[in-house]
C-alpha cells in the first residue's frame, strides 16, 4: 500500500485534534514532521497542545515550534471559540514529545529535501510558517506534492462577513501561498460547514465507552457552550458539530469524498473592510490561469464514518496500550 509523506503545519485547538486524530489512524497517512503555528492560540500553546495531544493517541513524530507572529499584523487568536487552553474543558497528561531541536521552517525545509517522494502540506492554521518556507527557499517547490489548507470561503466568513480566521489571522502569508505556483487545494468555508457531526452521531462516538472517545465527546460538544453564549455562533454550532480543520487531511486521504474546481484566488491584505478575503474568481473575469483548487460540498456520510472509524482505532489503541 503506497503511504503518502506529509508534514502536517497546525494551531491545536479543537478541530486541529480530530484532523491529527484521522492523519495518525490511516493506514495510507506517514506523517513525518509535525509543525505548529500561531492561530487559534498562541504559539507557546499550540507547541504545547500538539505535543500533549500527540503524546497521548501514541504517535511517534518530530514536532518543531514555528513563528510566533504573522508576517505583518498582530496575532489575534480564538480562544473564545477553543477555550483558554484551546482545547475546552479536556486536559490531557503532560507530554512526552519534546519541542524538537529545529526551528520549523528548518526542519520542514530538510524534511522535504530529505524525501525520495514528493511530499504533501496539510496546513489548518494561518500559513505563516508555510509562506516563510516558500519565501526562504523556494527550491523546495518541485518537491512538494500539493499544500491542502484549511482556510478562506469564496462567500461569507466566519471572522468578519468576508474572512474566514486562518484567512484573516495571516493574509499576506496567504497570499504568498496561493501565488507560489505549488498546487494547492482549499478547504474553506464553503466545504467545512457542510463537514459537520449531528448530535445524535455525537452520542455515538461517546457511546465508544473509551476514554479518548470521552475526550473527543466533550472538546466537540463544548461548541454548544458557545452557540448559547454568542449568538453569532448559534447558526454554526447549535445543531451540528462542524469539522473544519479535519477537511484538509480528509481531502488527501479521501480526494473522492468531496468536489471542488479550479479557480483563480486571490486575497484581499490590506482592505479596511475586506482583509483576509479570498476573492474566488466564479465568473472567470480576471483572464487568470486557476491556480487554487476550490472544494465547495463533501460526502458528509462517508467522512462522518471515516471520522468514527478513526475515533474508535485511536481509542482502543489507547486502551490496550
Amino acid at each position: 500500500m503506497r503511504k503518502i509523506p506529509m508534514i502536517i503545519d497546525t494551531d491545536p485547538g479543537i478541530d486541529d485534534a480530530m484532523m491529527l486524530t484521522l492523519a495518525f489512524a490511516s493506514e495510507v497517512s506517514d506523517v513525518r514532521l509535525v509543525t505548529t503555528c500561531s492561530g487559534n492560540i498562541s504559539q507557546d500553546k499550540t507547541n504545547y497542545n500538539a505535543r500533549t495531544f500527540l503524546s497521548y493517541i501514541g504517535a511517534d513524530v518530530e514536532i518543531a515550534r514555528g513563528l510566533d507572529q504573522p508576517i505583518f499584523r498582530e496575532l489575534e487568536v480564538a480562544e473564545d471559540v477553543h477555550g483558554e487552553s484551546g482545547f475546552a474543558n479536556v486536559a490531557f497528561p503532560e507530554p512526552t514529545l519534546p519541542v524538537s531541536d529545529r526551528p520549523a521552517i528548518t526542519a520542514m525545509l530538510e524534511t522535504i529535501l530529505a524525501s525520495e517522494e514528493k511530499m504533501t502540506i496539510v496546513a489548518t492554521g494561518p500559513l505563516t510558517n508555510v509562506a516563510a518556507l516558500l519565501l526562504a527557499h523556494p527550491e523546495v517547490k518541485p518537491k512538494i506534492e500539493c499544500i491542502s489548507w484549511m482556510g478562506g470561503a469564496a462567500v461569507g466568513g466566519n471572522m468578519s462577513p468576508n474572512a474566514e480566521f486562518n484567512a484573516y489571522v495571516d493574509p499576506h502569508a496567504a497570499e504568498i501561498v496561493l501565488r507560489s505556483g505549488v498546487r494547492i487545494v482549499m478547504s474553506g468555508l464553503d466545504v467545512t460547514h457542510k463537514a459537520y457531526v449531528t448530535l445524535e452521531e455525537a452520542h455515538l462516538i461517546l457511546d465508544m465507552g473509551t476514554d479518548f472517545s470521552d475526550k473527543v465527546y466533550k472538546m466537540l460538544t463544548f461548541y454548544l457552550h458557545i452557540a448559547e453564549q454568542t449568538p453569532f455562533y448559534e447558526s454554526h454550532f447549535a445543531e451540528v458539530l462542524r469539522f473544519h480543520d479535519l477537511c484538509a487531511v480528509m481531502y488527501v486521504l479521501k480526494p473522492e469524498l468531496f468536489i471542488g474546481e479550479d479557480y483563480y484566488v486571490q486575497v484581499e491584505m490590506e482592505g479596511r473592510l475586506t482583509a483576509g478575503a479570498t476573492v474566488v474568481d466564479y465568473t472567470r473575469r480576471s483572464g487568470q490561469t486557476p491556480n487554487v483548487h476550490v472544494l465547495y460540498s463533501v460526502n458528509r456520510e462517508g467522512f462522518v464514518s471515516e471520522f468514527m472509524n478513526a475515533v474508535e482505532f485511536i481509542g482502543e489503541r489507547i486502551r490496550v496500550k
